[in-house]
């Protein structure tokens, strides 16, 4: 074990980026003993307020006005990208020119043309690129990836699934950044981004061709903030309005290399589900199911010969399952689950990979896996433009 410490920074200090703060102050305390202390040494936003609270909160060295001043640091080694789509190219391509390693979170760019360029700077990095799915590392999220490739439901013949949010359901809501921007980078972006790459990861494979979208906008007016929008939260507002840019709900269905089938929903105006994603995963031989409304559970139904009591099962996770045993302070099932934990586990494997930890945890999605997933969504925009075609995903 390296007794000299990996120092980390977030960029970004809104909903999000304290989440990676937390996480970072935690990363130490889960799994093996293998990795070096980790200093906490900056939180930096524009809003510098915002910054100086988060620092302070989660126990980090200094509020920074700028994430240049973070490039600028030669003393911090790892840094968390967690601002508007649109600065993560510029953002990453100055970390690793300065010789730090970057976790950004999704969707990877603001823009096909970005993402490309910033899959091209990891093939030539010499540091660590990473981007956060968190929902990776959930615990029955991943033992249905492990049942599913383990053959426990049989050959798979169907993925359903959706991520409805109601953070966008009051008109009054404040014109946010996240309201700006083609289509795609609505509701697509802000949370498709995860139930695509959820569906990848328990299917096991690529989606190739998507057919089918549709994409609508329930309130296409917006006030515009008076003052700076954190995360999804309200914010005081004037009597101008402006245009809603991108969708608010996306729907289509989609074809996977292996030949399996799956439809999406994503909506951001879905009333009274706050963080509802959800999944059905169907095989000849069994089906498994998941919902992150109540994320320390999984359904699973499998062949039972002679069983007179068929039917899915409620699975509460435990040891037995990825991510628990060692990741837990209190390592007995039913004592629940949440995004905090998620977020821990990934700062972990990224601290993992920079330290080259040995027996890691799973590594952190790439920028390669990033860009496929905004291939996927510009195949979606596509097909809408189109009525509904089928549009092929092109393979990065």
């Amino acid at each position: 074990m390296s007794t000299q410490p990996l120092s980390v920074a977030v960029i970004g200090a809104g909903m999000a980026g304290r989440s990676h703060a937390a996480a970072y102050r935690n990363a130490t305390t889960v799994f093996g003993l293998g990795l070096p202390p980790v200093r906490l040494a900056a939180v930096a936003d524009a809003n510098l307020a915002l910054a100086e609270d988060a620092a302070r909160r989660y126990g980090f060295e200094h509020a920074l006005p700028s994430w240049e001043a973070v490039a600028a640091d030669p003393t911090i080694d790892a840094v968390s990208i967690v601002v508007g789509n649109a600065l993560h190219r510029p953002i990453a391509e100055a970390l690793v020119a300065a010789g730090k390693h970057v976790l950004c979170e999704k969707p990877l760019a603001g823009s096909l043309a970005d993402a490309r360029a910033m899959v091209e700077l990891e093939r030539s990095a010499e540091t660590v690129t990473a981007v956060g799915y968190t929902y990776r590392r959930n615990p029955a999220v991943a033992a249905i990836r492990q049942d599913a490739q383990a053959g426990e439901i049989g050959d798979l013949t169907l993925f359903s699934g959706r991520y409805w949010c109601d953070y966008a359901c009051d008109p009054r809501g404040p014109l946010s950044w996240r309201f700006k921007g083609p289509k795609g980078s609505g509701a697509l972006g802000d949370i498709g981004s995860h139930v695509i790459d959820t569906a990848e990861f328990v299917a096991g494979g690529p989606i190739v061709a998507v057919s089918g979208a549709a994409l609508s906008t329930q309130i296409d007016k917006r006030p515009l903030p008076l003052g700076a929008v954190v995360g999804h939260g309200a914010a005081p507002v004037s009597d101008e309005v402006g245009e809603v840019e991108n969708e608010d709900t996306a729907t289509f269905t989609a074809r996977f290399a292996s030949g399996l089938v799956g439809t999406f929903s994503v909506s951001r105006t879905a009333f009274g589900l706050p963080n509802g994603l959800a999944f059905d995963l169907v095989g000849v031989g069994g089906r498994a199911g998941f919902d992150q409304h109540r994320p320390a559970e999984y359904l699973f139904d499998d062949a039972q010969p002679g069983s007179r009591s068929r039917g899915a099962r409620q699975v509460i996770v435990g040891s037995e399952h990825p991510y628990f045993h060692g990741g837990y302070p209190m390592e007995a099932a039913g004592n629940g689950l949440g995004n905090t934990e998620h977020f821990t586990y990934q700062a972990r494997a990224f601290l993992d990979q920079v330290a080259g930890t040995p027996e890691p945890l799973p590594a952190c999605a790439s920028f390669a896996d990033a860009l496929r997933t905004m291939e996927v969504i510009a195949a979606v925009v596509r097909s809408a433009e189109s009525a509904g075609a089928a549009v092929t995903v092109p393979s990065v």
